[in-house]
């Protein structure tokens, strides 16, 4: 009989509705394909210029970096030629002959425009004459017996120290006074600064033969 569908088959027009919904799934499918796609090229485009221009803030922070840098460093140098000049003139007079006042005036001059100079910096020279040892500002270099100072006081500076904001650039060589030692019965003192010899240390103990030295 025609016209009749066979058992288990489907008829041809849901055959054709389910081709036809396969289809429409399919060209979805490659359209969400396509966005996505698109999307994709699109967030490594706004990558590669996000790490273009950071590369570029990167050298340009480092280009400003080094000009600062540099500039700093020229002002510093400028500012030192002055100092120089001092220092031609105070030779230029030492070559005059003479006396000698020109020149200890042109080193004052010198050390004076010095230690201006780092001032203006923020450096500051401290002072550690009569004030107690400190470790954390002083490098001792002798101690010295001394009646007339406390112990561990600074008595000398062989070069001061220096200082910028809180931090020490440099401690000060210093010498510390120590207590002076006792006299003892025959008014030698203790510690002195070397033994006593003993007028007696050449005789032998039990009276044995006295040994001669030359």
């Amino acid at each position: 009989m025609h016209g009749t569908t066979p058992p288990g088959a489907q008829p041809a027009s849901e055959a054709a509705a389910g081709r036809e919904e396969h289809a429409e799934a399919s060209e979805r499918l490659g359209e969400q394909l396509k966005q996505a796609q698109a999307e994709l090229a699109e967030f490594k485009d706004k990558y590669l210029r996000m790490l273009a221009e950071s590369e570029n803030s990167r050298k340009r922070l480092r280009q400003q970096g080094e000009e600062a840098v540099a500039r700093e460093r020229e002002r510093m140098l400028r500012e030192l030629l002055p100092i120089v000049d001092n220092l031609e003139r105070a030779v230029d007079a030492a070559r005059g002959g003479g006396n000698g006042q020109p020149i200890v005036e042109g080193v004052e001059m010198v050390l004076r425009a010095m230690l201006d100079f780092l001032k203006s910096h923020g450096v500051n020279q401290l002072s550690s004459i009569g004030k107690p040892f400190d470790p954390g500002f002083h490098e001792a270099v002798d101690h010295v017996e001394s009646a007339e100072h406390a112990p561990n006081t600074v008595i000398r500076e062989f070069h001061p120290a220096y200082q910028i904001g809180d931090r020490l650039l440099r401690p000060a060589r210093v010498t510390v006074s120590k207590p002076a030692g006792k006299p003892d019965k025959e008014g030698k003192h203790e510690g002195s600064g070397g033994l006593q010899r003993n007028s007696n240390e050449n005789e032998p103990a039990n009276g044995g033969p006295k040994v001669e030295t030359n």
